[in-house]
Order: C-alpha cells, then structure tokens, then sequence
C-alpha cells in the first residue's frame, strides 16, 4: 500500500500567545577573537567529488559545533586531530581552546571528509573522523566539567567515509542505546543516467552490552535517495525518521541484508502522488479526483454549497473537503465519473475573469494543471521575448545551449519535495507531506547553526571569529 499523504496541522501549544511581531535590532553582536595553535581541520572537495549533492552534502560545511545542552559551549577539530572546546560568555573575554578528545592517525583514506561531531546528550558525544570511523564517548557532565577529557566507548570502522547528521541516547527497558545517523554520497554502478552517485542515510543503533561495560552495534538500517535531504531527525526513543527531501528515499537493506520489495508491487516510497488535479478558465474550474478502486456512482458522496466542496466515497474519511477560493454556482456546477477512476467535478465561477491562485486555499494535496487556453495566452504575451533565430546575436562561434549538458544544478528545482516519516520498526513510510506549494516555499532546515569564519586561510596562529 502507498503511504498516506498528510497535511501538516498547527499545534497551537507550542505557539506563544505574548508574542508580538519580529524586531529589527540594531544591537551589535558580540564577537570573540582567539589565537589559535593550529589549524582548523578543512577537508576540501577532490575533483572526483563533482556533483552537486557532494557540494550540499560537504561543501557547505560549519566547523564550529553548537552543544545543544549547554549553549555558551562550543567544539571544533582542529588539523592535529584534536577536539577542542570553547566556552563563550557574553560578559567574559573567550578563553583560550581546551582539548576533550584526540582523533587517531587516519589510514590514509583516499577521499576523507570534515570530522563531524553530534551531542546526543548531556554526557555522551557520537564523532566521526572523516574516513568511516565512528567513535561514541562519554563527556561526562559537560559545563562546569567541559575541560574534563572524554572516555571512548565505542570505536569501530562503519565504511565509507561519512558526516554524522543527528544522534540521541536513551533508555528503554534498562538498556542504554545511542541512535546515530549517517550521510553518504556513494558510487552508485547502477546509475548510468545520472551523476553515478547515490545518498545513503544510514541510522545505526549501538546499545550497551554487560551492563554498560561495552558497547555494541544493535542494528544497521541503510535507506537509499537521489538527493542530499534538506533535513533529516530521529525520533525520540528512536520510534522513528524524519526526511524532507527532494526525491524519495527507501529502505535498502537492514543488518547488511537486501530489503525485498513487497509482493504487491507498493509504489515509490514518498511519491505522495497528488490527490487530484485542477485546472481553470476565465468562466469555469475542473478537478479531477482520484478515487478507490472499484467504486460505484452509488457510492460517491458529492456536496457543493456555494464556497464549499466536499468529494468523498461512502464509509471513508472525504477526500477533498474545505472552502473553495471563491464562491461558484452551484445549479450551473455538476460531476461525472471518468474511465471507472476520477470523479470530475465541473465548477461555474460567479466571477467571471479572476484567476483562481488555490482550489482549495491551504490544501496541497492537488496539481494545478495549466489548461490550453491560458497557455496559448502566457505563449502570447511572452512572444516579444522571443525569436525564431536560436542563435539571435549572429555570433556562429558561440551555439545555443547544449541541454544535455546541463547539470541537476543549472535546471529549474523539482515540485516534489515531501516530508516523510519512517516507521522505526519496518522503516516503511507512515506519511507523506508536499513541502512545495504553487508559492514555491522550501524547507531548507530546522536547525540552527554558529557561522564560524577562518582568516588567513587556517594557517596555525589563525584568528578564529565567532
């Protein structure tokens, strides 16, 4: 079965009723300059590393670490591979960096990538070295105790080079257990009309062995895209993944084995195939619903009340229901049912000429389908921009673009961003989100982050500015 597609719902307790409007203040931020002994550790893309989920996934890469649990600390790694901490007060001058941890000798990886670090909680950090090894340490308390050094208790080689995106701890059944999640950009052999690379989001869970003694790897769950996601988080306890993205991930393969596609044939994990399609002209709208398969004209349940509709088939939830942009005529509006799968509803606008920007305002569950007559009329005002000489500046030596030698980069976003949740059992997807609407509104991320600034080209005796 296809995952459900889902509007996202305020949930008004967690707005603040005393909040005003957005202030711009003109307040200086404090900035804190320190000298440091080495450089900060600044893995640069190889020419190998072309595409642009490579530049998403490790181009754009912040150096300095926020620690969540503790606000006014920090933690960078520097080129000597040591972790090194900050402490950051507004009233006080910066001290100079403290280390925690140092890094091993890497192995001579080919290709590394920047140390990542992620603080689950308020006593355990998750590390990668940027060649495959991932490092679980106790912090003990941090704050007071930041200068403390950091106790490894997991060390092992998990692969190919990775960044660490998120990570949790907690307890369930006695049992300690830390979630760590991975990104890969990897050579994929059976791409060959792409870029030849995939991304991998691994989600890893190492859970405590002779009560609390050691540390072991749990299980491994390996779910496969073709785009670097705009945001990814587990769930609390570890119930779950959230993934906004692109295009659609799914599970791959769970503990090294290959994960069968079910028997029914399910669709493309997070699809989120629209719900219908709409299109308009200056007199009347038409939506095509889609409706279950197998249903009966008996069973169509139809109303339409002036700003209101509401399309739905007997003993289920409606499927599309809510006020309409503007009111319609109701007497001059009727339905018809297509090839045994949609329902097309024809609706009569009572104001003749306008252009509706939304069938139903808020609902992102519909396409909006350009119809020929609004095309003939964007092709017409348009034409002045154009001209049937392809190469308009008499210039031979300079051709017209090549398109197939664009990349994903140089073309136009794809309308097919969704926000999807993986059960933490099955690591199948329960909903699905459309994160773009006809406003072209983006996710980009959900976290905050310190920008970090280098001069001098990280030379040792650099100034660091936070």
């Amino acid at each position: 079965m296809s995952s459900p597609n889902y509007s996202l719902k305020v949930n008004r307790e967690l707005l603040d009723p005393n909040f005003e409007s957005y202030r711009l203040s003109l307040d200086p931020i404090p900035s804190y300059n320190v000298e440091l002994d080495a450089a900060v550790e600044e893995v640069k893309l190889k020419d190998t590393q072309y595409t642009l989920d490579h530049v998403r996934a490790f181009g754009m890469y912040n150096y300095l670490h926020l620690d969540p649990w503790y606000p006014d600390s920090v933690f960078f790694v520097d080129c000597k591979g040591r972790v090194l901490n900050l402490t950051v007060t507004l009233d006080t001058a910066l001290g100079k960096p403290k280390e925690v941890f140092r890094l091993s000798p890497d192995g001579g990886c080919e290709e590394p990538l920047c140390p990542s670090l992620s603080l689950p909680s308020a006593s355990w950090a998750a590390l990668s070295d940027g060649t495959g090894r991932l490092y679980l340490l106790r912090t003990s308390q941090r704050g007071e105790n930041s200068h403390l050094q950091w106790e490894p208790q997991f060390n092992q080689q998990m692969g190919e080079p990775f960044v660490i995106l998120d990570s949790l701890a907690h307890v369930q059944g006695a049992v300690h257990s830390l979630e760590v999640l991975l990104l890969r950009v990897q050579k994929d052999p059976q791409e060959s009309k792409g870029s030849g690379f995939s991304v991998t989001l691994e989600w890893i869970t190492v859970a405590a062995q002779d009560q609390g003694k050691r540390y072991e790897v749990q299980t491994r769950r390996l779910l496969t895209g073709k785009s670097v996601p705009h945001y990814a988080a587990l769930e609390p306890q570890g119930r779950g993944l959230m993934v906004a993205s692109e295009k659609p991930f799914a599970c791959t393969h769970l503990d090294g084995k290959a994960v069968e596609t079910p028997a029914d044939g399910a669709p493309e994990v997070g699809a989120a195939d629209p719900l219908y399609f709409w299109q308009q002209t200056a007199e009347d709208v038409t939506v095509s619903v889609r409706m279950p398969e197998g249903f009966s004209k008996d069973q169509v349940q139809f109303r339409l009340a002036g700003g209101s509709l509401s399309v739905g088939v007997q003993g289920f939830a409606p499927i599309l229901e809510g006020a309409l942009h503007a009111n319609v005529d109701p007497e001059a509006s009727a339905w018809v049912i297509k090839d045994n799968k949609s329902l097309e509803v024809t609706l009569q606008k009572l104001e003749e000429g306008s252009t509706w920007p939304e069938l139903v305002p808020g609902d992102g569950r519909g396409e909006y389908m350009v119809s020929e007559e609004q095309a003939a009329l964007i092709h017409e005002r348009l034409t002045y921009l154009t001209v049937d000489d392809l190469n308009a500046n008499g210039e031979a030596e300079k051709p017209p673009c090549n398109s197939q030698e664009l990349e994903d980069c140089d073309g136009f976003p794809e309308d097919s961003s969704s926000l999807t949740h993986f059960d933490g059992g099955t690591l199948q997807p329960t909903q699905v989100k459309n994160l773009l609407s006809q406003s072209g509104l983006r996710i980009f991320s959900l976290h905050s982050r310190w920008v970090a600034s280098t001069a001098q080209g990280n030379r040792p005796g650099a100034v660091m500015e936070i």
